[in-house]
């Protein structure tokens, strides 16, 4: 029997308020001390699915209508519960992108004559003159949008970057994969060449992304379009995203996060920390200055080929991740030639840096353990370290390739500085002390070292990570050093300072062919790097010490004292 007090109760999530006690989307709460049997979210989303139609809403036979395919997540912004991201939910109870949405990003894309034919233009202050065509926004093509909803945000860009902060993951509901079927109509009959005109600016208006967070990767169209400053193709494996429901995914949004994450490190070691905010909320887009602001970078990642599996045991047990695919950075607004030359240098850089001493996604400051530790070479009851990055193809091989012997990564680490530094200086910033993060890059916090090795498998400085790297000797008065589980390198729920990647070696041969032309000739060495940020800890400079002092095979390559 449904009492007055727990009468709240039998009203669905989608009508309550979001408050404790009642719902609260956007949190995940640790169900073992609640009793509740499931989130709030996915009871929301479950109430939502059983009573939608089974089928599509329809579009009159006067609307023309043109299906889309995009390659990942879809969101946009219903605007209706306080603190969640969740869609707008139109005819039927289906996901519907607004044809008020869908009419400004096409006039964005519109010449001034189309726009004001196609949109509408205002003669005076008190007379407008309607465009010709009516933009009935756009539905999922089949059921498919019902799987996989619960999409779970989890910012880290202030915890990896500036300090030693915690953050908090949340809920958002975002559409995986949809195909979206948009419907135009006129009230003119048109011939079939200005429809393919018309359809012509819809894919130049979506190029850039539809719906919300589309320069983190949300909404991009599979094919890309528009301004393409940069391309290249890379594969990789790492520990998958893991869902509410326990699946795995790999999200493309990975890459931007650690574009974004670089430019902070590197324009943060050029200058203060509120100039780098703003330049690179610029690049990126942001909404921590009271207004959101888009940013001039869209990414898109294309998947080649994806496969998820599973590794562990027991509670150890993960999804995990091997992708090949095209990953694209556009230009979402005009910009003058000068900063849009500085702009495709600067991103190219970023990008290669990524590659270069880190990689993407969970853990992408380890090299892939499953590679380079013995203890994960089969599935182990261990939790996954690490991930393990490539460039795909000969043409990345060749151009993306910057440093063909180990000599030449601290050389690229100052291109890359150099490039941050053009751009600031053309949007009008003076270069000046460094920001006060942790991971700025700058020659006074953070160090480069490293050494050739044989294989992937031949890594020296994994095992430092999981024991000493300097045995006791009473005899000769020698102290055993240690930075396993320390602030340098990290322990659970504090990300560390040092970073381990094992990057191929590929070297370059003339082109018996073509004398001009170099080929990529992938070896099986690595160049094994240790990037250092010491800050003020004793272990971090003992290690240092031992490094420059105690061991001949890694060397010293950025900062070097001739700079």
């Amino acid at each position: 029997m449904t009492t007055l007090s727990d009468g709240h109760k039998k009203v669905p999530m989608m009508f309550r308020a979001q408050v404790n006690g009642r719902s609260q989307l956007q949190r995940i709460r640790d169900l073992r001390y609640s009793d509740a049997d499931e989130q709030d979210a996915e009871r929301w989303v479950d109430e939502w699915i059983i009573k939608a139609y089974p089928n599509a809403p329809a579009f009159s036979d006067e609307v023309q209508t043109r299906t889309y395919d995009l390659s990942w997540r879809f969101v946009t912004n219903g605007g209706q519960d306080d603190g969640i991201i969740r869609p707008v939910v139109g005819a039927k109870g289906w996901p519907f992108y607004p044809g008020s949405s869908m009419k400004g990003l096409f006039r964005q894309a519109c010449d001034p004559a189309q726009a004001a034919r196609y949109c509408g233009q205002e003669l005076s202050k008190k007379d407008f003159k309607p465009g010709i065509l009516r933009f009935h926004g756009g539905y999922p093509t089949d059921t498919r949008w019902t799987d996989q909803l619960l999409d779970i945000i989890h910012p880290q860009q202030d915890n990896q970057v500036k300090s030693n902060k915690r953050s908090s993951a949340f809920f958002q509901v975002s559409l995986y994969k949809p195909a979206l079927k948009f419907g135009i109509s006129s009230t003119e009959s048109l011939e079939d060449r200005e429809w393919e005109t018309i359809w012509s600016i819809w894919e130049k208006a979506i190029a850039s992304g539809l719906g919300c967070r589309v320069s983190a990767g949300y909404g991009q169209p599979t094919k890309a379009a528009g301004q393409i400053l940069y391309q290249t193709r890379l594969k990789g494996q790492g520990q998958a995203a893991k869902l509410i429901d326990g699946t795995g995914e790999f999200r493309p949004n990975v890459f931007r996060a650690a574009i974004r994450g670089h430019a902070l490190r590197i324009f943060g070691g050029l200058t203060d920390g509120d100039t780098v905010d703003r330049i690179v909320e610029q690049l990126f887009g942001g909404i921590t200055r009271g207004a959101g602001q888009v940013g001039l970078l869209s990414m898109a990642f294309t998947e080649e080929s994806l496969d998820l599996d599973e590794f562990g045991q027991g509670s150890y047990r993960q999804p995990v991740y091997r992708v090949k695919g095209l990953l694209t950075w556009q230009l979402t607004q005009s910009l003058p030639e000068a900063q849009k030359a500085a702009l495709t240098k600067l991103i190219r850089a970023l990008n290669r840096f990524a590659m270069m001493l880190g990689g993407f996604g969970k853990s992408w400051r380890r090299a892939d353990h499953r590679l380079v530790y013995p203890d994960y070479y089969d599935d182990s009851n261990k939790p996954l370290i690490g991930c393990h990055w490539e460039w795909l193809g000969a043409r990345a091989q060749t151009v993306d390739t910057r440093a063909h012997q180990l000599e030449q990564v601290g050389s690229y680490v100052d291109q890359v500085r150099q490039a941050a530094r053009e751009w600031m200086t053309l949007q009008g910033h003076t270069p000046g002390n460094p920001a006060n993060w942790r991971e700025a890059w700058h020659p006074s916090q953070v160090q480069v070292w490293g050494r050739l090795a044989q294989e992937k498998a031949d890594s020296e400085a994994v095992q430092w990570l999981h024991g000493p790297y300097r045995r006791a000797d009473r005899v000769a008065s020698i102290r055993e050093g240690s930075i396993y589980r320390s602030d340098l390198t990290g322990r659970m729920g504090q990300v560390g300072r040092l970073w381990h990647r094992m990057y191929p070696w590929i070297r370059l041969k003339v082109d018996p062919n073509n004398p001009k032309k170099r080929i990529p000739v992938p070896r099986p060495e690595c160049f094994e790097l240790l990037t250092i940020f010491p800050g003020n800890l004793s272990e971090a400079q003992d290690f240092l010490y031992f490094l420059e002092n105690q061991q001949t095979q890694f060397k010293k390559l950025w900062p070097v004292s001739s700079r």
